[in-house]
Order: C-alpha cells, then sequence, then structure tokens
C-alpha cells in the first residue's frame, strides 16, 4: 500500500500490481465485515474519484464559459451583432469545426491502445501525425470560411446577416487551425489520463479570455468582430500552454520524444477510423432529431413537438449513466486488448452490460413513479404533461435499450469496428426505425407515441445487431498482431470472482467522472429548459423545432468521429438542453425584431437556429 500511496495522480488508471496479485479473498472480506485493509482501499478509491472528477468538471466547465463570454459581450453590441456572431458561428461550426473535432478523436482509439501496450513513443509520434493531417485539411476550410457571405446568399439568407457572419468568420480562420491543434493535444493528454493540468490551462485561458474579449469588442474599434478574434487569441494560448506542458513535464517525457519522420506513415489508418466513426454517430443523432421534425407535420404539432422534446430532454439526462459506461468500456476494452489481455477485454464487456442493465431497470423504475409529475418541470400546460405521462412508459423501455446499445456501442469502439457500427446504425434507424415510424405515426394514425415506437424499433435492432456481433467476437484475433505474443492463456477459477470485483471498481472509476463531467454540464442546461418551459407551448416547440433543424444541418458532426472512449455521445446528451436555453434568449432578444419586421413563425425558427449554432461553438 506505501506503493500505491507514492504514485502520481497522473499514473495510469488500469494498473495489475503485485499487491493485488497477491490480494486474496481471505484477506478482502472477513466474517465481521469489511476489515481495515479493504477499508483503505476503498478510501484510496473515492480520493482518485474526486480527483479525476474534478478536474474534468473544470475543464468542461471553463470551455463553456469561452463561449459564454463571447456571446454575452457580442448581444451587448447589438441585435445584428448578435445574429451575424450567430450565423457566422453556426457556418464555423458546420463546415470547419465539428470536422477538426471528429478526426482528432480518432486519437482516442490510436492512443488507447498503444499506451495499453505500452508503446509509450507512438502516442506522440500519432499526435504529430493527426496535427498533420488536420492542419491540411484546415487549409481548404479556411478559403471556404474566406467566402461565407456569398455562400450564405446563394442560400437566400437576409443580406445584412450573411455579411456581418461573413466579417465574423473571416476574423475566425486563425481559430481554425489552433483548434485543431487543440484538440489534438486533449486527446493525447486524456488518454494518459492527465486531466489536472489540463483544467489548469483551460482556467487560465479563461479568465484572460474575459480581459481580451472585452478589449476587443469595446475598445479594439473591431466591435462583434473582436469576440471571434479573441476567441482566436485564446486558443492559441491555451494551445500554447498545453505545448510547453508537454514539452516540459515528466508526466510526458515517455509518450513525447521529439518530431518524427514516423509521422507522415500510416495517414490512411487514422482516416479509415475517422470516416466511419464520424458516419456511425451522425446516422444515430440525425435519426433522433428527425423525429421532432416529423413531430410537426402531425395535428396539434405545438402539443406534439413540447411533450416530444420533454421527453428527449428527460431521455438525454438519464442517459448520462450509461453514456460514462460506454466511455468506461472503451477504454478498458481498448486498453487491455492493446495490452494482449483478451479475457480481461471480454470480462471488462460482460461486467459493463450487468451494469448497465441494472442501471435501466432502476432508472425506468423511477420514471414511472413520477410520470403524472414530471411534466411540470417544464410545462404549466395541462394537456402537455397528461401527454408526457403518457409516453413516459416508452420512454423507459427505450432507456433500456438505449443503455445496452450505448456499452455495446462503447465495446465496439474500443475494438475499433467503427465500420461495422456504421452499417448497423443505417439499417437500424434508417431501414427500419424512421419507416416504422412515419408508417406508426402517419399511417396507423397512432401520434407521437408512434415517432417513440419507431425509436424503439431501432433501438432493438441495434442492440440485437451488436449483441450478435460481441457474442460471436473472437477476443484472441481482436489483440493487435504485436501484443499476440503477450495473451493471456484464460482465467482461473480461483481468481476469478477477485477479478471480477476488480473490473467492477475499474469500471466505476472510470464511469464515474464521465457521468459526473456531463452530468454537471447538462444540468445547467436543464434550469433554463424548465424554465422556457413554462412560457408557453409556442416557445418550447418552436425551440425544439429549431434545435432538430440545427442539428440535422451541423451540429451533430461536433459529437466525434473514431472516438474510440464513447466521447463522441455526449452531444445528443446535451443537445436539447442548450437548443431550448438560447431559443428562450433569442425569444427574449428578437421579440420586437420578429413582430416590427412581420416575421413568420419560420423567421423565428430560423434565429432560434443561429442563436444554437453560437452557443455550441
Amino acid at each position: 500500500m506505501e506503493r500505491e500511496d507514492k504514485k502520481s495522480l497522473t499514473s495510469a488508471l488500469i494498473q495489475i500490481t503485485p499487491e493485488n496479485d497477491d490480494f486474496t479473498l481471505h484477506q478482502a472480506v472477513s466474517s465481521n465485515g469489511i476489515n481495515e485493509v479493504r477499508r483503505k482501499k476503498i478510501w484510496d478509491e473515492v480520493k482518485k474519484q474526486v480527483w479525476l472528477a474534478g478536474p474534468l468538471i473544470g475543464v468542461s466547465l471553463f470551455q463553456y464559459c469561452i463561449q459564454m463570454v463571447s456571446v454575452m459581450l457580442v448581444g451587448h453590441a447589438g441585435e445584428l451583432a448578435l445574429a451575424g456572431a450567430s450565423m457566422g458561428t453556426s457556418f464555423a461550426s458546420v463546415t470547419g469545426f465539428s470536422l477538426l473535432l471528429g478526426m482528432a478523436t480518432a486519437l482516442d482509439t490510436l492512443c488507447g491502445q498503444s499506451y495499453g501496450a505500452k508503446q509509450y513513443s507512438m502516442l506522440g509520434i500519432h499526435m504529430q501525425r493527426a496535427m498533420l493531417i488536420l492542419v491540411i485539411v484546415s487549409i481548404p476550410l479556411a478559403f471556404i470560411w474566406i467566402n461565407t457571405t456569398p455562400i450564405l446568399l446563394f442560400f437566400g439568407q437576409d443580406h445584412e446577416i450573411s455579411m456581418a457572419a461573413g466579417e465574423y468568420a473571416c476574423f475566425m480562420v486563425p481559430s481554425l487551425f489552433a483548434y485543431g491543434l487543440l484538440q489534438c493535444l486533449v486527446k493525447f493528454l486524456q488518454t494518459q489520463n492527465i486531466v489536472f493540468p489540463m483544467m489548469i490551462c483551460s482556467g487560465i485561458t479563461t479568465f484572460l479570455h474575459i480581459l481580451i474579449c472585452w478589449v476587443m469588442v469595446f475598445k479594439s474599434g473591431l466591435g462583434f468582430r473582436g469576440a471571434a478574434l479573441a476567441n482566436s487569441i485564446s486558443n492559441w494560448f491555451n494551445v500554447l500552454l498545453l505545448v510547453l506542458y508537454v514539452k516540459l513535464s515528466p508526466s510526458c517525457a515517455k509518450t513525447w520524444t521529439g518530431f518524427s519522420k514516423e509521422a507522415f506513415h500510416n495517414i490512411f489508418t487514422f482516416l479509415r477510423l475517422a470516416i466511419p466513426s464520424a458516419i456511425m454517430v451522425c446516422l444515430e443523432m440525425w435519426s433522433f432529431e428527425m423525429m421532432v421534425l416529423l413531430s410537426g407535420l402531425l395535428p396539434n404539432p405545438k402539443l406534439q413537438t413540447s411533450a416530444l422534446s420533454i421527453c428527449l430532454n428527460t431521455a438525454a439526462t438519464v442517459w448520462m449513466i450509461p453514456f460514462g459506461l460506454s466511455g468506461a468500456v472503451s477504454t478498458r476494452v481498448s486498453n487491455e486488448l492493446g495490452a494482449g489481455n483478451p479475457e480481461a477485454a471480454r470480462l471488462a464487456v460482460n461486467v459493463v452490460i450487468v451494469m448497465a442493465i441494472f442501471e435501466a431497470l432502476l432508472v425506468g423504475s423511477i420514471l414511472m413513479l413520477i410520470r403524472n409529475i414530471l411534466g411540470y418541470a417544464y410545462s404549466n400546460e395541462v394537456e402537455v404533461v397528461k401527454y408526457v405521462a403518457a409516453l413516459l412508459p416508452l420512454v423507459a423501455t427505450s432507456n433500456l435499450l438505449d443503455s445496452l446499445q450505448c456499452v455495446l456501442s462503447g465495446n465496439a469502439r474500443g475494438c475499433g469496428w467503427q465500420k461495422i457500427g456504421a452499417y448497423i446504425n443505417l439499417g437500424s434507424y434508417y431501414i427500419v426505425g424512421i419507416p416504422c415510424a412515419v408508417l406508426l405515426a402517419f399511417v396507423l394514425n397512432v401520434g407521437g407515441k408512434g415517432l417513440w415506437l419507431g425509436i424503439i424499433c431501432a433501438l432493438a435492432v441495434q442492440v440485437t445487431s451488436l449483441s450478435i456481433v460481441t457474442i460471436r467476437t473472437n477476443w484472441e484475433q481482436e489483440i493487435p498482431p504485436e501484443n499476440e505474443a503477450v495473451s493471456s492463456n484464460g482465467i482461473n477459477e480461483v481468481r476469478r470472482k477477485k477479478i471480477i470485483w476488480a473490473e467492477v471498481k475499474k469500471q466505476v472509476w472510470l464511469a464515474g467522472p464521465l457521468t459526473g463531467v456531463s452530468l454537471f454540464q447538462y444540468s445547467i442546461q436543464m434550469i433554463s429548459v424548465m424554465l422556457v418551459g413554462h412560457l408557453g407551448e409556442l416557445p418550447l416547440s418552436a425551440a425544439s423545432m429549431a434545435s432538430s433543424f440545427a442539428t440535422v444541418t451541423g451540429f451533430s458532426l461536433l459529437v466525434t468521429v473514431g472516438n474510440g472512449n464513447g466521447t463522441g455521445y455526449p452531444f445528443r446528451a446535451v443537445i436539447w438542453g442548450k437548443a431550448i436555453f438560447n431559443a428562450g434568449y433569442s425569444h427574449a432578444k428578437c421579440n420586437a425584431y420578429t413582430c416590427n419586421r412581420q416575421h413568420t413563425p419560420c423567421h423565428y425558427i430560423h434565429y432560434t437556429h443561429s442563436t444554437f449554432f453560437r452557443s455550441r461553438s
């Protein structure tokens, strides 16, 4: 235990030490309960979870604050400035940031398996390769941003807003290159469980951004364009801080050994992970948002859209738990396969499936108990509350299937089955799910329930397909070729109980912080969602429709591409909270504008759409 106390907080989470091997069941459990040794181990785990969860939450909050500061300051520069910045940010996110973020997350798989295989020098090579590719990709994207105004005018956008958006996007071009490099550095450190330094760097950057953005917007004469330039400066500053840490910190001494010519090799390996994973994630995201768009075509669209939006927010909230489990199993599987331990990887999958089922049953029971009162948290309309109560049993059912598909998808990413997952999602959602939803809702006149039943059908096919693939997996063949020699020959029955318990602790260790980060982030948005819902059906339904359109046409790509640790899925979990939060803000800011210009509800949705995109970037 003394050896363990001396270990750095930045050391790998997943370790098997001689002390663990010598730790017998007799030592672990006494006849009177938990002995002192076990109590100390549990307390050590609690401290490690706090040390991990705190920095992760801090990083997320600081990064979000950078965007919030820019939004607040631009909002004081005038209505046109806000609309132009919103449109420019939306365009930049769809055509640039989403692609760079997705491609960078391919490092989750590559660096994760290399770290598990103790091929530490490969992490630096993978990062260099990703940086090279993202810089090259950023060049044509920069030309697209420079021509933002004519592109928006071609699609029929307002002339003044298009001009302002074009100026804003041009000033964000430096941020494009910084963003790609920043994502590569973040993934490089995350795969090594080095999170505390990232929190410090993010905090310094955020506090500096407040001053920079204020000076650029109000003192430099640039106006709203200064906010875009401030974002660029802050991103480059964050890149500089992380580069200095990687270069100077002893924690990265093994993983960063300097520039290497090997970064120019195996470029297509990186791309083969990125493209299928983008398809895998986007197909699922777009299908869920399409349900809300379809709800607008049903009779009484205000009721249907509002109720479905509330249910999606509820599903997104409870989905945070399996999302954490998904990230945990993805990391566990990739690390164990990289280390040449197929039995441990299979055990990780078995354990997480049991945990997901238990969690889903518990959450489903809670949803059933509160189904008659949950709607009041979002709306004062009795009709909406009753309709939500009727939909919640379907939400509970879909949550069980969604929990299973989430952890099975995490296993797929850990194994590198992105291409298989893309085909499964295509068939599940677009060959089965959406057609069933249309049939039930519009042909059989089941209404909103029919749309949700379509989601359940898609999830059922997805879970079945992923389960078949997982059951038929030959885990020995999943080991990277260079690590086959170190493969375990099996786990004997004497050690199996001990290893199962250790596996549960490891997955809780990983899933806990991931779930915590997502819940803390999403809780901010949930408060706003509840308040907007009390404004009436129209703001809530309009915000839902706008966010659905925004997601389908752009931000689903922000999720991830090729993420080996399941980080791509938080997008679906937070999209509704952020969309409706910004819908309420835009409703208050542009109410007079829409009345004076005699805008239709479609224009209201369009403006909300722009505001939504502003916050996501």
